[in-house]
């Protein structure tokens, strides 16, 4: 009698410096090693505008618009940063604001069929720019400031430029669809 998958032992297939191949039973899918974890930031502000970023993801072949977000743990010397810590450093480097005001909203998993990595999404108040973003070396951010009400203009805007557009845009584009608009 075989084994039921979600009993059968991980197997560990490949290892990264970021990303664990694995396998458990008949399932194949991939992880972060060293309890690295991700935090994604949803910044608001005052004006109702709402801080995107894009930078070309190698997976895609294509720019991609995000929201913010950045790894919580990827470093030796931060295996233990707290996780809005980690969010303020990585909302200032990517668009340039620092946020008086972090809020844990829960945690989150974006594929769980594929992917076992979960993140954390970060409700950022109170911003003030503080510089001009754009990532840390190599990263080449461009940070976009856009009105909530021109969201759906915006996103299809960059989808006809060849832009991949992150899933967790459907939590801004959201009331929107089941309005049916």
């Amino acid at each position: 009698m075989s084994v039921p998958d979600h009993d059968a032992d991980e197997q560990i297939v490949w290892q990264g410096k970021y990303i664990t191949a694995k396998k458990r039973g008949r399932w194949e899918y991939v992880g972060r090693p060293r309890n690295i974890r991700a935090a994604v930031i949803l910044a608001v502000d005052e004006h109702d505008h709402v801080l995107l970023v894009e930078q070309y993801r190698v997976p895609l072949g294509c720019p991609c618009i995000e929201l913010p977000a950045g790894l919580i743990g990827d470093e030796d010397d931060l295996a233990d940063e707290d996780p809005l810590v980690a969010t303020g450093r990585e909302l200032e480097e990517e668009t340039g604001y620092r946020a008086a005001i972090l809020e844990d909203q829960g945690c989150f998993w974006s594929s769980p069929g594929m992917v076992s990595e979960s993140f954390t999404l970060v409700r950022a108040r109170q911003l003030t720019k503080v510089g001009e973003g754009g990532g840390v070396a190599g990263e080449n951010i461009t940070v976009h400031r856009v009105a909530l009400a021109d969201i759906q203009s915006f996103i299809a805007a960059k989808r006809a430029d060849g832009c991949g557009i992150d899933v967790r845009m459907l939590l801004l584009l959201g009331q929107g669809l089941l309005a049916g608009e």
